[in-house]
């Protein structure tokens, strides 16, 4: 039960990658794309997008696409990116040999991807499109009552 003065929680779904071997700097630049779009047109972004990470990314979008769809019954077509991070995962620490006997670390750094998608509110257009409609009837109306008036 959500607390008082908490916004309502609108339905969606989330999906979470870890350990993925892309650095995080590299694939928060990727998630920065999509953040806020809808989710069609954010995994078109994905598709098409020239960094590795971007096929990263689109996986973890698909999967939250799927669980909204198969979980929530969710329509995918009216999903949003509401919430897209990165955050640093565990980082494998490996050596490189170098000249005269020395040895330098090599820092093979992971990531979690995490993406959360919900429902586009469709109420408020459709509450939109009903006054719409009321206005447009008693347009009409007050036509009418106008145009009698003039012709007493």
């Amino acid at each position: 039960m959500p607390a008082k003065g908490d916004a309502p929680v609108l339905p969606g779904a989330r999906a979470v990658a870890r350990h993925v071997r892309i650095s995080p700097n590299k694939a928060r630049r990727v998630v920065n794309l999509v953040r806020g779009l809808p989710a069609k047109e954010a995994l078109t972004v994905l598709q098409f997008a020239p960094q590795a990470a971007s096929e990263q990314v689109y996986k973890v979008l698909a999967s939250a696409v799927a669980n909204a769809e198969n979980n929530e019954r969710l329509d995918p077509d009216a999903l949003l990116v509401s919430e897209a991070f990165v955050d640093e995962g565990p980082t494998l620490k490996r050596f490189r040999p170098r000249a005269q006997g020395r040895a330098y670390r090599i820092r093979k750094r992971t990531c979690h991807i995490t993406i959360a998608v919900e429902a586009v509110q469709t109420a408020r257009p459709a509450k939109k499109a009903a006054a719409k409609k009321a206005t447009k009837a008693a347009e009409p109306a007050a036509a009418e009552s106008q145009s009698t008036e003039g012709a007493e």
